[in-house]
Parts: C-alpha cells; sequence; structure tokens
C-alpha cells in the first residue's frame, strides 16, 4: 500500500492550472493508511474525521489532486524561514576612544564681572508760570513772573541679603518778582538743600534696623515783600537729625505704591542758626546759635503712582521732644504731558509748636502751595 501511494500521481486535466490555483487538493499519506489499518491502532476521533473528509474529497473530485505529500516535503515548510532566529551584527565601540577637540577658529575670552549692587536714578524739572494782571483789573491785583528748578538724585545699595544704604539729595530753587514789592526785584519762592540717609540691616523680609541722618539748610535769604528783614539763610537755620529704628519697605497694588516708612523711638536733634537775630525764631534761647535736643521721629516716603500721566509723591515727617512738636507734609502731584512736558502741583502743610511765630489766625500751622508747568526730565 505504501508503495502504491507513494507511485500515485494524478495528472489533471486541461482545467488543473485553474484547480490548483483556487481550490488545490492534495495526497497525504495518513488518509490512506487511517483507511486499511486495524481498529485498535486507528488515530484519535478528531484525526480520524479529518482523514475521512480528506478521503471523500479525493473521491468525488480525484482531478484536483495536482500533487503528493512527498512533493509537498521536499519544497519545505511554508513558516520555514521565519521560524529561523534572525541575528543582528552590532558594531561596538571602544570606551577608550578620545573625542578630537575641536579648536575654534577666532580666539575668545571669558569676563567674569563682578555684580553691581548700587542703582541711581533722578528727577529734573524746570518750570515757569507767569501772571498779568491791568492796572484797571476790577479785582486789583499786580503781574508776576516765577521760575522753579528742582532735582532729587538718588544712589541706592542693596546686595539683596542683608545691607541697605540708601542715599537721597534733594535741590530746589524758585524766584518770583513782584511789582509791588520796591525793595526787592527777585525773591525765592522755594529754597531746600536736603539730604537723607538710611542704613539699614534686614530683620525680616521686608523690616530693616535702620540708622538715619537728615540735613537741611538752603541756598540763599529769604524775604518778604516791602520788608529789609532776612527772614531765613543759608546755615540759617541748619538741622541735622539723626535717628535709630525700623524702616519698613512698601511695595504694594502691584509695585503702583512704593516707599518706605521709618519708626524711630530714638531721636536726636540738632539745630544751628549762623544769624543770632533769627534764633528765637527756630526756637533757639536769645544769644544762641545751637540747639541740642532728643526725642522720637516717623518719616513716610511714598511714591504712587496712579498711571503714566499721574503720579503722587508724599513726605510725611514728624518729631517730637516731647515738649515741642515738628510736623511736615509734603505733596507733589506730578501731570506728565509727554516725556520732557509736566505739570505740578506741591501742597505743603507744616506745624511747629517751638518758635516764636505764633499766627493769630492758623496759630503754629503754615502753609504753602504752588502749581507749575514747564520741562522735567527722568532717568
Amino acid at each position: 500500500m505504501s508503495h502504491l501511494k507513494d507511485s500515485l500521481s494524478i495528472t489533471p486535466d486541461p482545467d488543473a492550472r485553474y484547480f490548483k490555483l483556487f481550490a488545490p487538493l492534495t495526497f497525504y499519506h495518513s488518509v490512506a493508511n487511517s483507511g486499511m489499518v486495524l481498529a485498535e491502532s486507528r488515530p484519535d476521533e478528531v484525526d480520524e474525521a479529518i482523514d475521512r473528509a480528506l478521503m471523500t474529497a479525493y473521491l468525488r473530485n480525484p482531478r484536483k489532486v495536482v500533487s503528493t505529500e512527498d512533493e509537498i516535503r521536499r519544497a519545505g515548510s511554508l513558516h520555514e524561514e521565519i521560524t529561523k532566529p534572525l541575528r543582528h551584527r552590532v558594531e561596538y565601540v571602544s570606551s577608550d576612544d578620545v573625542v578630537p577637540e575641536v579648536q575654534p577658529d577666532d580666539p575668545f575670552e571669558i569676563v567674569v564681572e563682578k555684580p553691581n549692587f548700587w542703582t541711581f536714578n533722578g528727577d529734573y524739572y524746570l518750570q515757569f508760570l507767569q501772571n498779568y494782571v491791568s492796572d484797571n483789573w476790577y479785582k486789583g491785583g499786580e503781574s508776576n513772573y516765577s521760575m522753579l528748578a528742582s532735582a532729587t538724585l538718588q544712589a541706592n545699595y542693596n546686595n539683596k541679603q542683608k545691607v541697605k544704604f540708601e542715599n537721597k539729595l534733594e535741590l530746589k530753587l524758585g524766584f518770583q518778582t513782584s511789582r509791588g514789592d520796591t525793595l526787592h526785584s527777585l525773591k525765592t519762592s522755594e529754597d531746600l538743600i536736603r539730604y537723607t540717609g538710611k542704613f539699614g540691616l534686614q530683620a525680616t523680609k521686608k523690616w530693616y534696623y535702620t540708622f538715619q541722618l537728615i540735613a537741611y539748610t538752603q541756598f540763599m535769604r529769604g524775604y518778604k515783600s516791602n520788608d529789609p528783614v532776612v527772614y531765613s539763610d543759608i546755615l540759617s537755620p541748619l538741622n541735622l537729625n539723626l535717628s535709630l529704628g525700623m524702616s519698613y519697605t512698601v511695595d504694594v497694588f502691584n509695585s503702583k505704591l512704593k516707599g518706605s516708612i521709618q519708626l524711630a523711638p530714638l531721636a536726636y536733634n540738632f539745630k544751628y542758626v549762623g544769624r543770632e537775630s533769627l534764633a528765637t525764631s527756630y526756637g533757639l534761647d536769645e544769644g544762641k546759635h545751637t540747639l541740642n535736643d532728643f526725642g522720637s521721629e516717623f518719616n513716610f516716603d511714598l511714591t504712587w503712582t496712579f498711571s503714566e500721566l499721574i503720579k503722587w509723591k508724599t513726605r510725611l515727617y514728624g518729631y517730637t521732644t516731647y515738649e515741642r512738636t515738628e510736623l511736615e507734609w509734603e505733596n507733589t502731584i506730578t501731570f506728565q504731558f509727554n516725556k520732557y512736558i509736566s505739570s505740578n502741583l506741591f501742597v505743603y502743610p507744616r506745624f511747629d509748636d517751638g518758635t516764636s511765630n505764633r499766627d493769630h489766625d492758623l496759630g503754629y500751622w503754615q502753609f504753602k502751595e504752588y502749581m507749575s508747568i514747564g520741562f522735567s526730565y527722568s532717568f
């Protein structure tokens, strides 16, 4: 039977190529064997069912059998190639290989700069005011011209760790003319030289232990209309104030309100008056040139930037010996029309009960106010 199976070759009819392409059947040895072996050696039920189905196909469609099992085995398995292990070629590079240095075409130099903890800024303005009144103006009055120059310079040190050192120098000088004043062609309307120095050691994020110095005097003599008396002069008076306390750094409203608040429970004030005749006007005993006293002090120095066009600078200063009190509140509102043109409104109330110049209506209160327009510049 085995010889019969191996020699079996069924040649396809002319349509064999068609059947081989679309539905070919092949001859297998196990189909013939399962039909002729004894019952005790028969295969399992699944294999027997497959063999019966193939035998039925061979008998009913013999022309579709185009290959023997031996021919198929000689051709090899369909998945034989892909079952072989795949091997990739791997190239190894020694770790001792040194990457060659690339020399730049142009030589270069590394420069390490020391950090600069100093900042500098300033404000300047030169402004004018002209007022004309005719001789027959129904309400009276007189024509006048006025000029005001101001400069504020700041140099501040901050190492972003523990130390702050702030310096501010304020200079103001203003003149005015008056046709009604027969003694003075020019009088000062504003006259100030003031230095504020502050040295601080950080206590918390915004609080500093602070030592502060405030010194101020003026440039020129001060007069009143049609009065030859000198009411003030350079170094008459000269005020020096030293204080020890704490300073709070203000930075709120998205940095629109910035500045500092100084609270000093211990302060020393030195006052010098060069003109002996002005001693009593500034709280000194008659015939004396100096005054020394101790007290406490506070100082608010803030800038509120409402917008690019409007800014308010305010300084509230107070000093008391618990026998006399000085209080100053300077307010400057700046209207910035463009980079170089601005207008200033200045309001300055002041209280000093240590002088002999007590007004019948205002008491020890004093007021100054002006408005000007002109050139300004900041850096």
